[in-house]
């Protein structure tokens, strides 16, 4: 018997809700304005960076969160990268070295880019990323905007989530 044998006859009457990813921003002032000290630091306006934010928070690709922000999708790989955000970079942990031996001059660019294996937009993007570290303050700004506010649970509820998370010491 597969599964279409069991499902035969069934039929959905309530209709279904899309969830999505659960967000709670635990601050008072919008995103934009939070991001407001290092928009000198990013590659796009400080709005469109808290749009992309808010999109990849939700749980889309980097792709779909650029194209939500109205952004191309290297720019936004840029701005998650100078914002704290980990994952961005495609490059391999050996192709990363690559990249900063060519950047130090012990490999010209063709070279390097065939070595990596990477694509000349991946290996532009990896580039990006070695040259322009994440801005200091960032990701604690990109990381509160994601934390649940503390201060609307109550006694019961903290306690409850105490217990459920345990120490990784606790876990062996």
């Amino acid at each position: 018997m597969g599964l279409s044998d069991i499902a035969a006859g069934l039929t959905i009457t309530t209709p279904q809700r899309e969830r999505g990813v659960a967000t709670v921003d635990a601050t008072d002032a919008p995103l934009a304005e939070r991001l407001a000290p290092y928009a000198d630091d990013l590659p796009c306006p400080v709005a469109v960076a808290a749009t992309l934010l808010d999109a990849y928070g939700a749980g889309t690709s980097v792709g779909a969160a650029a194209a939500a922000a109205g952004i191309a999708p290297t720019t936004g790989a840029k701005a998650l990268h100078v914002l704290g955000v980990g994952g961005v970079n495609p490059l391999s942990p050996l192709a990363r070295e690559i990249v900063a031996d060519w950047l130090d001059g012990g490999l010209t660019r063709s070279e390097a880019v065939t070595l990596s294996g990477a694509s000349d937009t991946e290996f532009a993007l990896g580039a990006y990323c070695a040259t322009h570290p994440p801005a200091e303050g960032a990701a604690a700004v990109v990381a509160a905007a994601r934390e649940p506010d503390s201060r609307s649970l109550g006694r019961r509820d903290r306690e409850a989530l105490a217990e459920a998370c345990e120490t990784p010491d606790a876990l062996r």
